[in-house]
């Protein structure tokens, strides 16, 4: 054994996975902070009632969560099976056989003469010679076997921890999956605030482009009048009439994206388009939350999607030493003890017991390196892992860093926006004012309309990313994820783990 394992490369070096987080983020102040609100309760900050009802329709009936939640099971009936061998295997075997013995195979003496050879005794219940074919060769013989209510038992003594490490190994990915559901779940809020953003979005836009038609059927109303009097050419009236046009054709994309947001947001409450109808408003009237961000250390430990790459790699290091421990000798006990007999009238008599016990030893000699490749393959999948994991801390700091800069830099944008939008109303208020005193010409009359116009449908986007920064925050400080909803998923797995064991230790 040992010149078979010596021609192996049983040495492992653990790839470093060390990432000591920053002190601080760039975009927050340095002090540490509660964890946000979980879905319900952020959504609530936003002052909308409807907002906070189809948050809750979604985590109780989006189909992804639901998905997220079955493969909870899954692993858990994984996490199960895989554990298994750690326990003796026993079964009742109840055999009913009868076989046939050809006569030809019966060596029963000379067939011609009928002389018996004293191969069998003479006390045997072989059927005599005079029971034979009309070519002198013995008919043959049924031969019974019963045994009944046997248990047979067989256990692998788990001297290198080949069966263990399987089990914790699948116990952690059903860990994984708790967690992977905390991730849907938190995506899928988000995701609902971002549809419900841009739904109001779409309505305020909407209301903005009506209201730009309104003001610019009032102009062109104006310059028909002048043309009619001959104060405007007929360059003016078209002039005009391309601009009102822009403005109507601007309404039907603006009606798509509200439907169709609207559906989505329906698939996302696990609805179809048609049982699904929407009241909205206007994002203007929505509250902006409060966000208090934390130190990196405390955003990394709320992120459920770095716990369930953590628990996958925990996972894969279990798997790499169980494919390591293949390379050991493997001992199994295995016994039977129950009835047995020919006749099955005898099977209640005492005689009838049998027994047996063995100890059977397994050591893998040559396998065309197929137990070295299986090793190799699991460390590399660990380092894969790794490297996974590593770059899901950073992705996560990065995130939040991006989702700060989204928030500040988008408020002040909204404020510029907000001042930008006033400067161009009173423009088109002093030229519509013009307009009518006949002291202005209508290349800057549509110009100044176009400024107004543009200017309104910029600040309704900008709204619209600044309260998505809000969401997209939300998500990257974990969604109120935290080390305490950590501990209640992993209580829930050893219950569940528990729980399926059934009435055996």
């Amino acid at each position: 054994m040992t010149a078979v394992l010596s021609s192996c490369n049983l040495d492992w070096e653990k790839p470093n996975i060390s990432t000591p987080p920053p002190a601080r983020f760039k975009e927050a102040a340095p002090k540490s902070a509660d964890p946000i609100p979980s879905g319900r309760d952020f959504v609530a900050k936003f002052g909308s009632k409807e907002l906070t009802g189809i948050v809750e329709l979604a985590l109780s009936d989006n189909l992804d969560i639901a998905a997220a939640a079955a493969r909870i099971l899954e692993a858990d009936a994984q996490a199960r099976t895989a554990s298994a061998p750690l326990y003796p295997n026993i079964s009742m075997q109840d055999i009913v056989r009868t076989n046939r013995t050809a006569g030809t195979t019966l060596n029963l003496g000379n067939a011609a003469t009928g002389v018996n050879t004293g191969s069998y005794s003479t006390n045997s219940n072989l059927q005599s010679t005079s029971n034979r074919s009309p070519s002198g060769i013995p008919n043959g013989r049924n031969y019974g076997f019963f045994q009944l209510g046997a248990a047979a038992a067989s256990y692998t003594v788990d001297f290198w921890g080949v069966n263990e490490d399987a089990s914790f190994a699948s116990r952690l990915l059903a860990n994984a999956s708790r967690f992977d559901r905390d991730v849907v779940e938190i995506s899928t809020v988000t995701a609902v605030m971002n549809a419900y953003f841009q739904v109001l979005n779409a309505q305020d836009q909407l209301q903005i482009a009506r209201t730009n038609v309104a003001i610019a059927e009032k102009v062109n109303a104006a310059i028909q009048g002048r043309y009619t009097v001959g104060t405007a050419s007929m360059f003016d009236t078209a002039q005009q009439e391309t601009v009102l046009a822009q403005q109507r054709a601007t309404i039907p994309p603006l009606e798509m994206t509200l439907r169709q947001t609207t559906n989505t947001l329906a698939v996302l409450l696990g609805r179809t388009p048609e049982a699904f109808s929407l009241k909205g408003g206007s994002l203007t009237q929505l509250k902006f939350p409060k966000i208090d961000t934390g130190l990196p250390s405390e955003v990394l430990l709320r992120r459920p999607d770095i716990a369930r790459v953590e628990a996958q790699l925990a996972s894969q290091e279990f798997s790499v030493l169980n494919a390591r421990a293949q390379f050991f000798p493997s001992i199994t006990l295995v016994g039977l003890y129950g009835p047995q007999s020919a006749l099955i009238s005898n099977l209640i008599n005492p005689q009838a017991l049998a027994w047996n016990a063995a100890t059977q030893l397994a050591q893998p000699v040559f396998d065309g390196w197929f137990l070295q490749g299986q090793y190799e393959n699991q460390k590399g999948r660990y380092a894969e892992l790794a490297a996974l994991y590593r770059k899901q801390i950073i992705s996560a700091l990065t995130d939040t860093e991006n989702a700060l800069i989204a928030v500040k830099e988008t408020e002040k944008q909204l404020k510029l926006q907000s001042v930008a939008v006033a400067a161009a109303r009173r423009a088109f208020e002093a030229a519509n004012m013009q307009l009518s005193e006949g002291t202005i010409d209508i290349i800057t009359l549509s110009v100044t309309q176009n400024t107004l116009f543009t200017a309104q449908q910029q600040e309704a986007n900008i709204r619209l990313s600044y309260y998505q920064a809000a969401s997209t925050l939300y998500q990257a400080l974990g969604g109120g994820w935290s080390p305490t909803t950590r501990n209640a998923e992993l209580a829930r797995a050893n219950a569940a783990y528990e729980a399926n064991k059934g009435p055996w230790p």
